[in-house]
């Protein structure tokens, strides 16, 4: 119950956040569609607690001691549970951009959520190790799909100056099912049955079901139905987020943005190939593609995902052992939330993209380094023969948290949201879709080698995330962009695309047409 009760009350309180949203932000149309926009946001992101749910639950699941009888404890093991359904989400996010191109924003959300309940089902009634893991990568498939198609869609329907504020929406729903998540499997571990670690993966399939019925009553992204030559769809659509159906005013800026965005599309189409090639094809799409993977591939060398899936293991690392250990990483997974929440209603559309990157990596390279010295300095092995030093574990779990907290206010919500916008519509799906990749290829490969560095070399293995920050870093502030404010059609500003002139001869903020490399293949279905 606790992971449905946790789907209505995120729906609930993203519509009840406009009351709470910054007014001088929202044009008068988007106060008066506010309500619309977070319902669409809300039901949109029910997709990321079927997400937090497998990579939650699985944090707590690892350690019941019901769970560790049936599959061992053996790290490596512990490693492979988590990082398959890592890689089942790269394969997914691979196919996903095709989907969309093919099928829809909408339509392939509903796919990726049927997918969910196949693969959660298998892990519920796993009876051993191959079972489990071949149900963790089923449903890390299907998540992959989502993780890309979702941000897509939030940034395709969101108006400029709330975009930050509800693709951040991402974020916050992520942070609060890992909430639920870590409290249902600190609740579950009083059982004493196998039902101590099959209650928990069972509840993943409520969201998934609810998604799954709730996006049918979604629109579909106006600039798809333009793609794919459904104009009046989209011109309705427009209308339909602009609430113009009995306003002149109203109706006319939803004609004017519907004409940019029609007249903008139809131009990329004219040149548009399906080849992954077009993602470096010229020295813009080269820097719009690095930057995007960069910051997905940035946010996991942050660490926090180490923390997330394996933060029991760290817990222990503190000296704090079984039942403390999770009630600990449940009171961790409150204060994500609570940031996130604060960032986006106040910050990431004032501030911008860059300024919080290069404040969540700088804080980091400290959190991380003075952990790191914590348990270098007062290291435990056996908290019944050596008990951890009180001062150094209250310190120790002070950076923990700290990171959480900077993190929910700056990679977390920022990366999606820049990963997302910063392609023109003709490489967009293709594009999110190779960055979302770059997030689940490297979460994969931290989730193998984390349990096993946390084991054998303790804090050395924190000195790697202090090196990754550091880097991630410099390259932030030398290379990456602000991109606030601005249309998805006039990121060739931002970018230095070459445009092509009106018939006037002259360029029109917002209307530039992307000069895109002419390719055999065009864009059809």
């Amino acid at each position: 119950m606790g992971v449905l009760f946790n789907t209505f009350i995120a729906a609930f309180s993203s519509i009840g956040r406009v009351s709470c949203y910054p007014k001088s932000l929202l044009s008068s149309s988007q106060n008066r569609q506010a309500p619309f926009f977070l319902g669409v946001f809300a039901v949109a992101n029910l997709s990321r607690k079927p997400l937090t749910a497998p990579s939650g639950i699985i944090a707590s699941v690892l350690t019941m001691s019901r769970f560790e009888t049936r599959f061992g404890a053996d790290p490596s093991i512990q490693g492979a549970i988590v990082s398959t359904f890592s890689g089942g989400c790269f394969f997914g996010a691979a196919i996903a951009g095709w989907l969309n191109d093919r099928y829809g924003r909408k339509r392939t959300i509903q796919f990726g959520a049927s997918i969910i309940l196949w693969g959660c089902a298998m892990q519920t009634g796993g009876h051993n190790t191959a079972t489990l893991i071949l149900g963790r990568i089923i449903a890390g498939f299907a998540i992959g799909i989502l993780s890309m198609t979702v941000p897509l869609y939030n940034t395709e329907i969101a108006p400029p100056k709330i975009r930050g504020f509800l693709v951040g929406l991402t974020q916050e729903c992520i942070g609060i099912g890992f909430l639920v998540a870590n409290w249902v499997g600190y609740g579950c571990q009083f059982i004493d049955s196998d039902a101590s670690w099959r209650l928990p993966l069972g509840l993943q399939l409520l969201p998934a079901a609810l998604l799954l019925i709730g996006v049918q009553f979604l629109p579909y992204s106006p600039r798809w139905l333009l793609e794919v030559g459904r104009d009046e769809e989209a011109r309705k659509v427009v209308y339909l987020l602009h609430g113009a159906q009995n306003s002149a005013e109203l109706e006319e800026a939803a004609a004017e943005e519907y004409n940019e965005m029609h007249d903008t599309i139809k131009a990329e189409i004219l040149i548009r190939s399906r080849k992954i090639s077009d993602l470096w094809a010229t020295h813009a799409m080269m820097k719009r593609t690095l930057i995007s993977c960069a910051v997905q591939i940035f946010t996991q060398f942050t660490g926090i995902n180490i923390i997330s899936y394996f933060g029991p293991l760290m817990w222990q690392s503190l000296g704090m052992t079984g039942g403390k250990a999770l009630l600990m990483q449940g009171i961790y997974g409150v204060v994500g939330p609570i940031a996130t929440l604060i960032f986006i209603l106040f910050i990431v559309d004032r501030v911008g993209r860059k300024k919080p990157l290069i404040f969540g990596a700088t804080t980091f390279v400290a959190t991380f380094s003075i952990v790191a010295a914590i348990l270098a300095t007062n290291p435990v092995s056996d908290t019944s023969t050596k008990p951890a030093d009180p001062g150094a574990q209250i310190a120790g779990i002070a950076m923990i948290f700290l990171t959480n907290i900077v993190f929910s206010a700056s990679f977390g919500p920022v990366s999606w949201v820049l990963a997302s916008e910063v392609f023109p519509t003709s490489t967009r799906s293709i594009g999110t879709s190779v960055a979302t990749c770059c997030n689940w290829a490297f979460n994969t490969m931290l989730s193998q080698v984390s349990p096993i560095g946390i084991s054998n070399v303790g804090y050395k293995f924190y000195l790697v995330f202090v090196c990754c920050n550091f880097v991630n870093l410099i390259v932030m502030v030398v290379f990456f962009p602000e991109t606030k404010g601005k249309t998805l059609e006039e990121m060739a500003e931002v970018f230095g695309d070459s445009i092509l002139p009106d018939a006037q001869g002259t360029t029109n903020k917002g209307e530039d047409k992307i000069l895109e490399p002419e390719s055999d293949t065009k864009y059809a279905h």
